[in-house]
């Protein structure tokens, strides 16, 4: 069973400082765990896709950072870098069912299989975003992942190459820096630049300000199938990449920035 995930409105202890960079590319697309027959796309790139981005910028091996990034081990602020607008690509595709697969060099001692060319290929819509760009503040209570994630950012550095959901949207990474994590600002209202995790009920309307509620995977955990999520967040957010003003809120200046984790 799922669980929602919330702000808290007190960091985890050591959380005195984080790693901020900006994700972006021409192209995006996070797919919707619902199904339906044109591959719709969050909005907001999941908490657990940037987990993800993250892990492979490190090195990790899939399934192998779940915990790295569960509750109260690690802090994400996301905030949308500029509009976020989609548009209708089809894509003709090959299965990757194991019945379609076929064997290069069977006999060999390595063997990799691959879709068979020779089957009609299958024609998807994929709603896909355009020049999407996020920018991420993010903490691990893991001193030597952190440091070695400060460090690959310094030097422009990945192990995988980073990509916008589908391997073939690939990413490029700027790096802002390390900075404090400072609380407030204080007052009944406050503007947040980043997505507000479970605040819904906090937005302030305001004239020609947009909003929209997305909710997304947030974290999770390995099982016996393989992995599952077991918990999903729902992000206030603005979709033209400016701030919102909110209530009862839980803040933290980053670089001159308010932003809310999670």
């Amino acid at each position: 069973m799922t669980e929602h995930a919330s702000a808290a409105s007190n960091l985890p202890d050591g959380a005195d400082t984080c790693l901020s960079f900006t994700i972006s590319g021409p192209w995006g697309h996070f797919r919707r765990i619902e199904g339906n027959i044109v591959k719709q796309t969050y909005r907001v790139i999941p908490r657990t896709t940037v987990a993800g981005l993250i892990a492979a910028m490190m090195g990790i091996e899939r399934d192998g950072y779940y915990d790295l990034f569960a509750p109260g081990e690690s802090l994400v602020a996301i905030e949308p870098a500029g509009e976020l607008r989609t548009m209708k690509l089809p894509m003709n595709t090959l299965s990757t069912a194991d019945e379609h697969l076929t064997s290069l060099n069977p006999r060999g001692k390595l063997s990799v299989k691959l879709p068979d060319p020779a089957k009609p290929r299958q024609q998807h819509n994929y709603e896909v975003l355009v020049e999407p760009a996020y920018r991420i503040d993010v903490w691990l209570s893991d001193d030597e992942r952190y440091d070695q994630l400060r460090s690959l950012l310094e030097s422009q550095k990945s192990y995988y190459v980073p990509s916008l959901g589908l391997s073939e949207y690939l990413a490029t990474v700027d790096y802002h820096g390390e900075f404090p994590i400072e609380p407030g600002p204080d007052g009944e209202t406050v503007t947040v630049d980043s997505t507000v995790p479970e605040a819904v009920d906090s937005i302030v309307p305001e004239p020609d300000t947009r909003y929209q509620i997305e909710q997304t995977p947030a974290f999770m955990e390995c099982d016996e199938g393989g992995r599952t999520t077991s918990a999903f967040v729902s992000y206030a957010y603005n979709p033209d990449g400016g701030a919102l003003r909110l209530t009862d809120v839980s803040p933290w200046t980053v670089d001159d920035r308010v932003v809310v984790f999670t």
